[in-house]
């Protein structure tokens, strides 16, 4: 796939103030600071198409991006760490469960995972609930310019490994630096691929 087009639409905190649920929507979404800005930036061609920050926390609302005139971009706010109280936390919190549980023309998550670590806890849980909640889900490792190729090959296995102990099948995964561009291609790929079998 190629963007031609990619233009900000609107960021809410209420999913059903959300655009019409009449094109295919995919959501990124990942711990904070784990370079999901800089990744849809990438992915999209646009330097500054998602605000990028070195502080977490700055996603604060359910932001939409129409790409080529025919599919939603949806930038979620981060989970985890982020200098705000434990209110604004549990709004984010509801607002993201209500929005991946409700919207009725998401098509897939993609939880995004920092190359450079070792499989993390609040990962984990995220990826566990949404297979709990039937919400379909790919895994894109980030940042792999930041670390040899081996670390990376070897942070995905653990990934693997730990999600093989209580997944039947193993989600799709990616491996991505903004950077250099790798994964672009395959990524929107793979989204053209689902694209094709949305019903409108």
């Amino acid at each position: 796939m190629i963007i031609k087009t990619a233009e900000y639409l609107q960021s809410e905190a209420d999913w059903r103030k959300c655009p019409p649920p009449n094109l295919p929507e995919y959501a990124f979404i990942g711990r904070s600071n784990v370079g999901k800005s800089s990744l849809i930036n990438m992915l999209t061609g646009r330097n500054s198409l998602a605000k990028t920050s070195s502080k977490p926390g700055k996603t604060q609302t359910i932001n939409h991006f129409l790409i080529n005139k025919n599919w939603y971009l949806v930038d979620l706010p981060g989970y985890g760490y982020a200098k705000t109280s434990k209110t604004n936390r549990a709004k984010w919190g509801k607002m993201i469960s209500d929005y991946l549980l409700f919207r009725e023309n998401l098509q897939l998550v993609f939880v995004l995972a920092d190359a450079r670590l070792e499989p993390q806890q609040i990962d984990i849980d995220f990826i566990n609930n949404l297979g709990e909640s039937g919400i379909p889900f790919a895994i894109i490792f980030t940042k792999t310019d930041k670390n040899s190729s081996g670390k990376t090959m070897s942070n995905v296995q653990k990934m693997k490994n730990v999600l093989a102990e209580t997944w039947e099948e193993l989600p799709p995964m990616f491996t991505s630096s903004s950077v250099s561009g790798l994964g672009k291609d395959k990524i929107l790929d793979f989204i053209e691929e689902i694209n094709k079998d949305f019903d409108y």
